[in-house]
């Protein structure tokens, strides 16, 4: 069992992100009574120190990375079937969750500008037209990282990349689906079950779709231990927003937003995927979850914004969340691909 090192225990003060999340992390496989027990008295320098991650993260990349890869680590413990003992439950984990949670909150807030509250229509057909217009005129709509890079010039390498950088997401979609539709009723839980019925390949254990991404990491040999070194910090950060709006039932708003654009945007999205692979000649068994979201996720969407969106805009509350979930998606999307394509561009000088 690991063990909470007193002469480490209190470096958490002074520590560089990196040495303070790596200590942090360290508690994470520690029983959660034991952690409260041996660093109670820690509890403020503890919390300090996370706040001054968060305070860092705003300006410094590096912290940016570090604060959620720590929240990634901790939300590891509620997505994930342990092995051993681990301090889910913990009090101190607990708090320094809320911390990260608060400050990638107000981050993606910063992002939205709050007039745009204000002009939203009310409910009905106008509401979805207005959110579907909304992600039309955004930029990362048709976003070149997908349309131009991945559709004419990325190489297997990059594909390769692209997997690694979409599993956060992609590959627990069903578990999502699952946290999101507690305390739901009559149409949008039927709507939620249907999705994640067919997310469990309509009960075919090999066309359950979590399984199928997971084929790709055999094309391309991806091994657990590179895929969080792999991870940056708008990687990580795609993650986290879904895991955060689908765990709480305050959000629940925010997560049918945030997952409905997620699903409308993907066919898209996965038609320049499956070109790319296409054109390399990779393996055919690689490709078969991207070719499904083609067709089931047009339809998902579309069940989501008539039997989800549309009679939850009957409440001004629901709507704000809604919107709120959809710019959350749409806005850090976009910072998450332009990270992409200026990474690619640097790796290929002549992609412009």
């Amino acid at each position: 069992m690991p063990v909470i090192n007193d002469r480490l225990r209190f470096s958490v003060e002074a520590a560089p992100a990196a040495e303070l999340v790596d200590q942090i992390s360290s508690w994470l496989a520690v029983p959660a009574d034991k952690v409260d027990q041996d660093l109670g008295e820690d509890r403020g320098l503890i919390l300090s120190a996370v706040h001054r991650l968060n305070d860092r993260a705003a300006d410094d990349p590096d912290a940016r990375h570090q604060q959620q890869l720590l929240l990634a680590r901790i939300y590891a413990l509620l997505t994930a079937l342990p092995d051993g003992a681990t301090a889910e439950g913990s009090v101190i984990v607990y708090e320094v969750t809320r911390l990260l949670e608060g400050a990638t909150i107000r981050s993606e807030d910063g992002w939205i500008d709050p007039a745009v509250y204000d002009v939203m229509p009310g409910p009905g057909q106008p509401f979805l037209s207005w959110l579907k217009g909304t992600a039309r005129r955004h930029r990362v709509f048709k976003h070149p990282y997908y349309a131009d890079f991945i559709n004419h010039h990325a190489d297997s390498d990059d594909l390769r990349t692209y997997v690694m950088q979409e599993s956060l997401v992609d590959g627990r979609f069903d578990d999502l689906l699952a946290m999101m539709q507690v305390g739901t009723s009559g149409t949008a839980k039927m709507e939620i079950a249907a999705n994640f019925w067919d997310e469990m390949g309509n009960g075919n254990p090999a066309e359950v779709h979590t399984h199928l991404f997971n084929k790709i990491y055999d094309v391309f040999d991806i091994s657990a231990e590179e895929m969080e070194s792999a991870m940056t910090a708008s990687d990580l950060l795609a993650g986290n927003l879904a895991v955060l709006l689908c765990r709480y039932r305050h959000l629940y708003p925010e997560a049918v937003g945030f997952l409905g654009m997620t699903e409308w945007l993907v066919p898209d999205r996965f038609q320049n995927v499956v070109r790319a692979w296409e054109r390399l000649g990779l393996p055919d068994v690689g490709i078969t979850y991207h070719r499904l979201h083609i067709t089931i996720d047009s339809q998902h969407a579309a069940g989501w914004f008539h039997n989800i969106v549309l009679p939850a805009s009957e409440s001004a509350y629901m709507r704000r969340g809604i919107a709120r979930g959809v710019l959350w998606r749409l806005n850090s999307s976009a910072r998450h691909l332009d990270e992409r394509l200026a990474l690619a561009r640097r790796r290929t000088p002549a992609v412009r």
